[in-house]
């Protein structure tokens, strides 16, 4: 997004209590998104986005620019959508993960009649129930990986930890959704 100059410039203004709105307008549309395919919901995507901002401009302190500064905010922003889904997980006992877009957000196909649409949300409906079995650091990898595009090194830099592991945690969670998937599919039969 930001060239090295241009970050070191925004990184120190944040450092100074300035800055907030250029960080927000460059960063909010990636951050909702990424919350926004943890949780699944568009208000509650936003409202962690908000808490996301507040956390990087209260922290800015602490950024010790090892990593660039995009890595740094959607980490922050995987962590607390994962916290708001155990808060949620908590209070309702479950919590759904919408990895495919939302049909809130979705561009509905004229060319798919009704029944196949509602074929699409089932579809989804079980796929979110599927990883939502996953582990948290499952879901993380995989989200960040397949779902919002990251490569391989992006989303190690994300989540803190080596290529490999990525490679591994995204395999595990193939595996493991497709374990899920073949006991429901089984079950229908």
């Amino acid at each position: 997004m930001l060239g090295s100059l241009e970050e070191k410039n925004l990184i120190t203004s944040l450092k100074q209590g300035s800055a907030f709105e250029q960080l927000v307008e460059l960063y909010r549309r990636k951050v909702v998104n990424l919350c926004f395919r943890f949780i699944g919901n568009n208000e509650d995507a936003e409202d962690t986005a908000q808490e996301v901002f507040i956390e990087v401009f209260r922290s800015i302190k602490n950024f010790k620019e090892d990593s660039k500064l995009s890595t740094w905010i959607y980490r922050i922003a995987a962590a607390k959508s994962i916290d708001f889904l155990r808060r949620k997980n908590a209070k309702k006992n479950f919590s759904f993960f919408s990895f495919l877009s939302a049909e809130s957000e979705e561009v509905i196909s004229s060319d798919k009649n009704p029944h196949e649409e509602l074929e699409d949300s089932d579809r989804r409906k079980i796929l979110q129930r599927a990883l939502n079995k996953l582990p948290d650091n499952q879901q993380i990898a995989i989200t960040l990986n397949k779902m919002e595009g990251f490569t391989n090194k992006e989303t190690a830099e994300i989540m803190d930890i080596t290529v490999q592991s990525v490679d591994t945690l995204v395999y595990r969670a193939k595996k493991n959704l497709e374990k899920y998937l073949k006991k429901y599919f089984k079950h229908l039969e």
